[in-house]
């Protein structure tokens, strides 16, 4: 049995008051608020570390928009503005694998940071969300914990961008969690210096690696077969050579996978060859060990480049991401669930709040959408059952495993995240439940916002 303690009532001081609250500034968030402020009202952005971005800048996955090719069909929206933005601020590059631009992780802080004032969003950095306030089935506010200690923050309409669900989860609505030993595996991202770039590039290009070859070792890819022939920025040689002289132990036969950029002065990026099996991104203590484990992998990572990897010989770790990155925990069971079929057969709704190109990437499938099909993202996958006042935008809306595995991807939660911010702005200026928003002038906003819906 847990031995508990019995904290004491105590009287919480509400420190703000807004209409839309946006928890959680990853690329689904920030879309929200960006979203819900240009559609009219007033919008705060709470955030637990001291930067706006999330996957993108306290993860360090810098590859916002990676499957990107000639023939793909995108919503445009906020998520394009990230790259323009990032990349008129001097924050970003060209992507390795693709027609995009990889966001700079620490760069692109400042253009969350820029976009936030212009919009006249509230801050409000440093606080971690812990509880719902609740009147009967309505959530009307949040609960936050600082170093100014318990505080409440009430609001109108609150959007759940926490990645989990967590305050649908509290709240009681319905949610769907992964089984610990089906998740996506976990990553732990980190960026190097030192690398000899005309000699990595003269490598690579005496070497190409395609996306069959991440069929290797420990994974199995399933393709739709026009992908296999494509070039892809893949690391596995090293690290399987490694194994095989006793630099990285056998059991470690999951390191490897892809990097970003290499830049002119040395450095390169978004080194994705860190997964780690059975993380569960809602348990801290598994976040504890994933974190280090994944550091201690990564220098392994490292040490097997130094060793096998031309242009590689002197390089070293630059910095790894502020936290873990989590793939797959909680999803809300919504007014509608996403299946395969709709993700993978141009799934066409009423409610469409934008389209997603036919992407998918997870539990074991690689799909590019490099033949002009898209699916688009209903509404009802936001809206949660059983809670009032609450919308859940990010990788947690509703969607079964396949359809997880596309939704999940960055740009796809901005998407979501943009058409989540003006439901909740139109719901508070109408004064109507986020269910009997007009889908009519949801879908007119978004156009004035420049999102391709259809």
């Amino acid at each position: 049995m847990t031995k508990t303690i019995l904290e004491p009532a105590r009287e919480i001081p509400v420190i703000h008051e807004t209409e839309v609250l946006v928890v959680g500034s990853g690329p689904g968030g920030l879309a929200a608020a960006l979203a819900a402020a240009r559609a009219g009202v007033a919008v705060t952005l709470l955030d637990r570390f001291g930067c706006f971005g999330g996957n993108i800048t306290t993860v360090g996955v810098e590859g916002f928009a990676w499957y990107r090719h000639e023939q793909t069909v995108e919503a445009g929206g906020i998520g394009w503005e990230f790259e323009d933005r990032a990349k008129s601020m001097g924050a970003a590059v060209p992507e390795s694998q693709s027609l995009s631009y990889e966001l700079d992780s620490e760069g692109f802080k400042l253009v969350a940071d820029k976009l936030v004032e212009e919009a006249g969003i509230h801050p409000m950095l440093h606080r971690a969300f812990v509880a719902p306030i609740r009147e009967g089935s309505r959530v009307t506010g949040v609960i936050v914990e600082s170093k100014a200690g318990r505080e409440a923050v009430l609001a109108k309409r609150v959007i759940d961008a926490t990645g989990d669900a967590d305050i649908a989860h509290m709240m009681g609505a319905p949610t769907v969690k992964t089984p610990v030993e089906e998740m996506q595996a976990a990553s732990v991202m980190f960026h190097i210096a030192g690398v000899d770039k005309q000699k990595f590039i003269e490598g690579v290009k005496a070497d190409p690696q395609t996306y069959a070859d991440w069929s290797t070792g420990e994974w199995q890819v399933e393709t739709s077969g026009k992908e296999d022939e494509m070039y892809s920025p893949f690391l596995a040689k090293p690290f399987g050579q490694a194994i095989r002289d006793g630099v990285i132990p056998a059991h470690l036969n999951t390191i490897g996978g892809t990097w970003g950029a290499v830049h002119d002065s040395g450095e390169m990026t978004y080194m994705n060859l860190v997964h780690l099996a059975g993380i569960d991104g809602t348990d801290p203590d598994s976040m504890t060990q994933g974190e280090i484990e994944g550091r201690k992998q990564a220098m392994l990572a490292i040490k097997a480049l130094n060793a096998y990897t031309p242009g590689c010989e002197a390089a070293r770790l630059r910095n790894f991401g502020m936290t873990i990155g989590i793939r797959d925990t909680r999803k809300i069971d919504a007014h509608h669930i996403i299946t395969e079929d709709e993700t993978r057969n141009q799934g066409r709704f009423d409610d469409s709040i934008g389209i997603y190109p036919e992407f998918i990437d997870g539990y074991g499938v690689l799909i590019l959408p490099t033949t002009g099909r898209y699916m688009q993202i209903p509404y009802r996958a936001m809206l949660p059952k059983g809670v009032e006042g609450l919308l859940v935008t990010g990788r947690a809306i509703g969607g079964d495993r396949i359809a997880h595995a596309a939704t999940r991807n960055m740009a796809c939660c901005a998407v979501a995240g943009q058409g989540a911010g003006i439901a909740a702005a139109l719901s508070v200026k109408s004064d109507c439940a986020l269910e009997a928003v007009d889908i009519t002038a949801l879908q007119a906003e978004l156009k004035r916002q420049g999102v391709r819906i259809e």
